[in-house]
């Protein structure tokens, strides 16, 4: 087995390690049995609180940052490292991984989460600087339309354009995360994307300016 898909394989285990299912064994719930049905911390929160959706954030961010922290260039024993061309893609590569393994968690049943708390993780590995036009997107899109789920998607579709505009590097291992992330993202929001479009969508109202009042 290759370093790298060694690597591949562990992040996608460990990303498969979802907050609300290891949360919701302590407690006794099963939170895709509730409220939306997703695994995710914004369905956590709906149905569980404040504290339960925290403790579910925080794992499931912390994945991302493991992945690439700390997987990504892990030295392996028993192998050779990688050639310096294949080393510079690890860190997107496991990322990815872990945001796959959220998605479709081997340890439940392939059904978990949309992946927004590990991708926000595997940014703040992979370059801090990212988060800025993220949450400027992020804000402004809920701002604007009012729903999380579009300001989501956009947030992510900013990386790669930030990446182009400011020349930041590895510029192509950034592009192709972005994008990849982004195209993951818009599956993962598919029912939301049709609730949108039927306007049954709910929006975040406090944050959403022209429902204020409403």
């Amino acid at each position: 087995m290759s370093d790298l898909l060694l690597k591949v394989l562990l992040s996608y285990l460990l990303g498969s390690l979802v907050g609300s299912q290891l949360v919701g064994r302590i407690k006794g719930v099963d939170i895709r049995k509730m409220g939306s049905g997703n695994a995710g911390a914004t369905n956590a929160l709906r149905t569980q609180g404040k504290s339960f959706a925290f403790a579910v954030l925080l794992i499931d961010l912390c994945k991302g940052v493991i992945a690439v922290r700390v997987v990504a260039p892990l030295l392996m024993p028993v192998l050779e490292p990688p050639p310096l061309y294949i080393a510079t893609w690890e860190p997107v590569v496991c990322g990815l991984m872990a945001i796959i393994g959220h998605v479709y968690p081997i340890w439940h049943g392939l059904r978990g989460g949309k992946g927004v708390a590990t991708l926000v993780g595997v940014v703040l590995a992979l370059d801090p600087m990212l988060m800025l036009p993220m949450l400027l997107t992020w804000f402004l899109a809920v701002m604007v339309f009012g729903y999380v789920g579009l300001a989501s998607m956009l947030a992510s579709a900013s990386i790669p354009v930030y990446v182009a505009l400011t020349g930041l590097e590895p510029g192509l291992s950034l592009t192709c995360f972005g994008v990849i992330a982004t195209a993951l993202l818009v599956y993962t929001h598919r029912s939301n994307i049709a609730r949108m479009r039927a306007h049954t969508e709910p929006r975040a109202r406090k944050l959403w300016l022209f429902g204020r009042g409403r």
